[in-house]
C-alpha cells in the first residue's frame, strides 16, 4: 500500500463527514492504492454509523478509544494504524480536493528519493462549507482561496530548508501539511516523552501539543524534502476548539519548536534569526494572556524558560511598537482615511 491519510479525530462530526466526503470525491478516478485510518478519541455522538456509511466506499481502518487519551496520544494512535508505505495526517475538520489523490499519486511516483513532503494547503472560513447543502460538496470550493504558503513553485531541497517561515509560518506544526516515509517515523518513537504526552491537560506540555514535530525533526533532518506548492487541501478555520491558545502557541509552542530543529541541526545563525522572528508578538500576546489567564495556557508558563530567556531578543521589546503601529494603522484606515 503506498499511503496511509490517517486522520486523529475528536467531536466535529459534521466535519469528519465533510473531511472523508472529499476524499470519496478525490477517489472517483480510483488510481491510489490508499487506506484511511481514523482513531476516534471517545466523541460525543455516533461515529461508529458515520464510519460504518463511508466504510462501504472507502478502505477505512478505524478505531474507538473506550476513554479521551488526549489530542497527543490520539494522534499517535491514528499514525501508529497506517500500513502505507507514507503517511499523510489530516485534521478532522480539513478538506481535500477533487483532484488531490491523482496529485499525490504522480508526487510520489516520481520523486522515490524523497522522504518527506510538505504539502501546501488552502484557508477557508468554515461558514463558507456550512452555508451549502452537507455533506459539503469540494467541487464548489470558491476560486479565490488564500494559501498556507504563497510560494508558487514546487521544488526540492533539504528538509531543514523548509524551516523557513515564507514556506511555513509555524516551522511544520501544521499537521494537515505533513506527508512522510512511514519507517523513518516509526525508527524515532522512542525520543518522545511518554509521561508528557499523556498529560490530559490540553497543549500543556510540548508533547501533548505538537510532538511529531519532534519525531518528524529528528527522523528526517538530513532527508531530501519536498515543497509541493499547490495546495493539495483545505483548512477551514473557525473549527479550532483551541482557539482561546492561540498567543500562547504563537509565543510559546511556536519558538520551541525552533529549538527542537535547532537541536537537529538548525544552523546557528538561521535560528537566532528566526527566533527572533518568532517574538515579534511576544509582549502584548503575553499581556492578553496574563489577562485571560483562567483560558490562555498562561499556568503552563515556566517563567525562566519562556519568560525571561526571551528577553534576550529585541522582537520582545519591539513588539510593543510593532502592537502601536497596527493600531495606529487600523485607526487611520477605520476613521481617517474612508
Amino acid at each position: 500500500m503506498l499511503l496511509s491519510i490517517c486522520i486523529p479525530t475528536y467531536n466535529r462530526l459534521e466535519c469528519l463527514i465533510n473531511c472523508l466526503n472529499s476524499i470519496l470525491i478525490s477517489n472517483q478516478q480510483k488510481n491510489l492504492d490508499f487506506e484511511i485510518c481514523i482513531s476516534d478519541n471517545n466523541s460525543n455522538g455516533n461515529v461508529d454509523e458515520i464510519i460504518n456509511n463511508f466504510k462501504k466506499k472507502l478502505n477505512i481502518n478505524f478505531n474507538k478509544n473506550s476513554e479521551n487519551i488526549g489530542h497527543g496520544r490520539n494522534f499517535f494512535k491514528a499514525v501508529s494504524m497506517a500500513r502505507g508505505e507514507y503517511v499523510w495526517t489530516l485534521g478532522n475538520d480539513d478538506l481535500i480536493l477533487p483532484n488531490t489523490l491523482t496529485k499525490i499519486k504522480t508526487l510520489l511516483d516520481y520523486n522515490r528519493n524523497v522522504d518527506f513532503f510538505f504539502l501546501n494547503s488552502y484557508h477557508l472560513e468554515s461558514k463558507h462549507v456550512f452555508s451549502h447543502p452537507q455533506p459539503f460538496d469540494t467541487k464548489k470550493l470558491p476560486n479565490n482561496m488564500k494559501k498556507y504558503s504563497e510560494k508558487h513553485s514546487s521544488y526540492e531541497l533539504k528538509f531543514l530548508d523548509l524551516i523557513d517561515p515564507k514556506i511555513s509560518a509555524d516551522y511544520l506544526m501544521g499537521m494537515y501539511l505533513l506527508l512522510f516515509r512511514k519507517k523513518i517515523w516509526d525508527k524515532n518513537l522512542n525520543i518522545i516523552d511518554q509521561k508528557k504526552i499523556s498529560d490530559p491537560k490540553t497543549f500543556s506540555t510540548f508533547e501533548n501539543t505538537c510532538g511529531y514535530v519532534k519525531i518528524i525533526s529528528k527522523g528526517f533532518s538530513n532527508s531530501k524534502a519536498y515543497f509541493c506548492g499547490e495546495p493539495l487541501s483545505v483548512n477551514l478555520k473557525g473549527e479550532r476548539e483551541w482557539g482561546d491558545l492561540y498567543d500562547f502557541i504563537e509565543i510559546i509552542r511556536i519558538p520551541e519548536i525552533l529549538d527542537v530543529h535547532r537541536s537537529n541541526g538548525l544552523p546557528f545563525i538561521k535560528y537566532i534569526y528566526l527566533k527572533n522572528y518568532s517574538l515579534k508578538n511576544f509582549l502584548p500576546n503575553f499581556v492578553k494572556m496574563f489577562l485571560r489567564r483562567e483560558k490562555s495556557g498562561f499556568n503552563y508558563i515556566n517563567f525562566r524558560t519562556h519568560f525571561f530567556k526571551q528577553l534576550l531578543y529585541p522582537n520582545c521589546y519591539l513588539s510593543l511598537v510593532y502592537f502601536l503601529f497596527r493600531k495606529i494603522k487600523l485607526f487611520y484606515e477605520k476613521f481617517i482615511k474612508n
